[in-house]
């Protein structure tokens, strides 16, 4: 009866640590755990909702599980709630509380919800658009090894959005992220050689 073992043998069952792996069984041990009011347990369901994962898809109950665990603070689940309101993905889109969602995990420390916040303060999305804002969000992200917001840094600092054009910082943002594989971080760099 102890949530805190329903949520870890969840997480055993899901990745294969220990038994074989199961994901049907991953969500019983972690809806046994998430009725008892276990924030991981609830934002691991609420994935496997949105996703499919060991259950029928259902991205309204999805929301449901997320939100339960996103009041109780937790920052995936935060981040997790606020891509379904950007994407309208069992809720109705709202960027304003995609926004709002993504600011609570961003101050967490997540890596995505920074990269995502500044991404909708850059284009002025759900909120009005402020570069330097969005320069601050991709660099938390960044320094952080988030390869999408490395890249995302390095276009700032390409364009002129939000900082002083500075190419240097370009190719060394779009390099760390070129480095963990980001594709278009490769081409970016590509390009800026050709134009030499």
């Amino acid at each position: 009866g102890y949530e805190g073992a329903q949520h870890n043998l969840g997480v055993c069952y899901y990745n294969g640590n220990g038994v074989v792996r199961d994901v049907e069984q991953a969500i019983i041990w972690y809806r046994k755990s998430a009725e008892q009011g276990n924030a991981n347990a609830q934002s691991n369901l609420g994935f496997s909702y949105t996703h499919g994962y060991g259950v029928a898809k259902n991205p309204e109950k999805g929301v449901m599980w997320y939100r339960k665990s996103a009041e109780q603070g937790n920052a995936g689940a935060q981040h997790n709630l606020g891509v379904c309101y950007y994407n309208g993905n069992g809720v109705v889109r709202d960027l304003k509380k995609a926004i709002i969602w993504y600011r609570k995990s961003a101050e967490q420390g997540n890596v995505d919800a920074q990269n995502n916040l500044g991404f909708c303060y850059r284009n002025g999305l759900g909120i009005a658009k402020d570069l330097e804002k969005a320069v601050m969000w991709y660099r938390k992200s960044a320094e952080q090894g988030n390869a999408g917001a490395q890249y995302n840094l390095g276009g700032c600092y390409h364009d002129g959005s939000g900082v002083a054009k500075n190419l240097e910082q370009a190719v060394a943002w779009y390099s760390k992220a070129a480095d963990q594989g980001m594709v278009e971080a490769k081409e970016k760099l590509e390009s800026m050689k050709a134009v030499k």
